[in-house]
């Protein structure tokens, strides 16, 4: 009697993830148009740290990963946590909001190309047919406004590093695999979240300093903490309970909501009407990742979502 109110519990907070994602892709723009990228960072990531640090603390296991590890680990902060959200950061504030939540959809295929590449995943037609359909969408959505086929064009560099946050995600799963079998998603996530975050402090400590903070808006604080607090702490933990419950394939499904959440509150909120051929590209990448976990070789070991639920093995 108690399994349905558990599973509905599991199935709203999920939803509420994909909701959190989708909403925070519009949230960024809105403080990045009064606050530089580098401060931003230096500002929300803390926020996360500490989140999950409280977190943590409810887990048993280990405080520091293993010696042998320990390079390991922090190469993977610095991939996961600094290089890939610079790109993300700059790239989001070049490009639009719906942009690139479509574009960073994209990290499970990657995922799957590297992961058949290093020999943790069995090259199916399947899998390759919903790589060549998902990178097909993504060329609809990058040429679907017409300045982006002009060299330079508005969203051209955006969209371009949107695309290589991704396969930053993409390297930091496939790479933090081991360990993060050995030690849990949780435990991982908040260790290399903790390597990048005094790092994006730093890069961004300059640009907070040159900021006047007392003109930010109140609206400006709110989305700080939505995207540091929310995003990351509160959306992480609730990630990791679908996971525990009901495994990484059926948890992935609600990471499709996600680019569709971002494209409606950025078309709703911020006034980026997608053409046509957007609209379709977002279906076509939307098959193409379906097709692809859909054929996913049995067995396989693999954490599938996107976004950081591209960190979504289990939790232990």
């Amino acid at each position: 009697m108690n399994d349905q109110p558990e599973g509905i519990a599991t199935d709203v907070g999920l939803v509420s993830v994909a909701l959190i994602w989708g909403v925070n892709f519009a949230v960024m723009k809105v403080v990045l148009a009064e606050i530089d990228p580098l401060a931003l960072n230096a500002l929300r990531f803390p926020l996360a740290a500490v989140a999950l640090a409280i977190v943590l603390r409810r887990f048993p296991g280990p405080t520091l990963p293993d010696p042998s590890d320990r390079i390991r680990v922090l190469s993977l902060g610095l991939v996961g946590n600094v290089a890939y959200q610079l790109c993300f950061i700059f790239g989001l504030d070049w490009t639009l909001a719906g942009n690139a939540s479509l574009l960073l959809a994209t990290t499970p295929t990657w995922t799957l190309v590297l992961s058949i590449a290093v020999g943790h995943e069995r090259a199916t037609i399947g899998a390759i047919l919903g790589v060549v359909v998902t990178l097909s969408g993504v060329a609809m959505v990058v040429l679907g406004r017409g300045d982006a086929l002009a060299v330079g064009g508005e969203t051209l560099a955006g969209d371009a590093l949107m695309l290589v946050a991704a396969v930053l995600w993409a390297f930091y799963t496939v790479a933090g695999r081991g360990p993060a079998l050995r030690y849990g998603s949780l435990r991982m996530t908040s260790w290399t979240l903790w390597v990048g975050t005094p790092v994006l402090v730093l890069l961004g400590a300059p640009s907070v300093a040159a900021a006047n903070l007392s003109e930010v808006s109140a609206g400006a604080w709110v989305g700080i903490v939505y995207a540091g607090l929310l995003s990351i702490g509160v959306a992480y933990v609730l990630w990791y309970r679908g996971v525990r419950r009901l495994g990484n394939s059926r948890t992935a499904v609600y990471s499709n909501l996600v680019p569709v959440t971002a494209l409606l509150v950025a078309w709703l909120w911020l006034g980026e009407v997608p053409t046509p051929l957007q609209l379709s590209g977002a279906a076509v990448i939307l098959a193409g990742l379906t097709l692809a976990r859909v054929a996913q070789s049995p067995g396989s070991s693999l954490p599938w979502a996107s976004i950081p639920a591209a960190r979504s093995d289990e939790v232990n």
